[in-house]
């Protein structure tokens, strides 16, 4: 058993970091409706709060966090990415929040120290 526990410690955890995501989205959203003049605060607070609570998890990983603010119109996004890594101790994960108005979508890399 405590194997298992040590090894959860050391890897990273997709349910959890979208945890993390989804708090720190709708703390600094709260539900507000899209507003251009607010969307580069809302970008830099979504990532501060991500990397601040992501550390707070105590696990070895260095932390790459991103965010894009989207007002919802009908326009398209296309993204990608792609890692050359250590898939066994190394992880992402990309999380999309949808309102009325907007989506915001943060993508978080975790790479083992």
């Amino acid at each position: 058993m405590e194997d298992a526990q040590g090894g959860e410690e050391k890897s990273f955890v997709v349910d959890e970091v979208n945890a993390v995501v989804k708090e720190s989205i709708e703390n600094t959203i709260q539900n507000a409706a899209y507003h251009h003049n607010k969307v580069a605060q809302w970008n830099s607070n979504i990532v501060e709060l991500c990397l601040k609570k992501l550390t707070q998890l105590n696990k070895p990983f260095k932390y790459i966090v991103t965010c894009t603010v989207m007002q919802k119109n009908g326009a398209g996004l296309h993204a990608a990415s792609s890692a050359f890594w250590d898939s066994t101790t190394d992880g992402s994960t990309t999380y999309k929040y949808d309102s009325k108005t907007m989506y915001v979508i943060v993508s978080v890399f975790g790479l083992a120290i």
